[in-house]
């Protein structure tokens, strides 16, 4: 069974403040993250090695985004997201 099947998936956006390391401007800036939140129980046809894994599974939330564009009007310039992890447990 694929582990996907553990998971409900939803799209959301999370605000965050980060530097531009061209302009050095703090913004605000709207990521995108996937939310992924455990089912209450097993979906069914699953055997003992399934349910091992659902036992252990969390909620959790992946982060899409890797480069924003500078806010500033002056810069605009991209620059990869640091200091933000790329995954979050619920």
């Amino acid at each position: 069974m694929d582990e996907r099947n553990f998971y409900t998936e939803a799209p959301t956006t999370k605000a965050a403040d980060l530097n531009c390391p061209f302009c050095r401007s703090r913004e605000s800036y709207q990521l995108r993250w996937l939310v992924r939140k455990k089912k209450d129980r097993l979906p069914g046809g699953a055997d003992e090695r399934d349910r091992a894994k659902f036992a252990k599974a969390q909620s959790y939330m992946l982060l899409l985004d890797d480069k924003v564009a500078c806010k500033n009007v002056r810069c605009r310039k991209p620059f990869e997201i640091s200091g933000v992890n790329s995954v979050a447990f619920l």
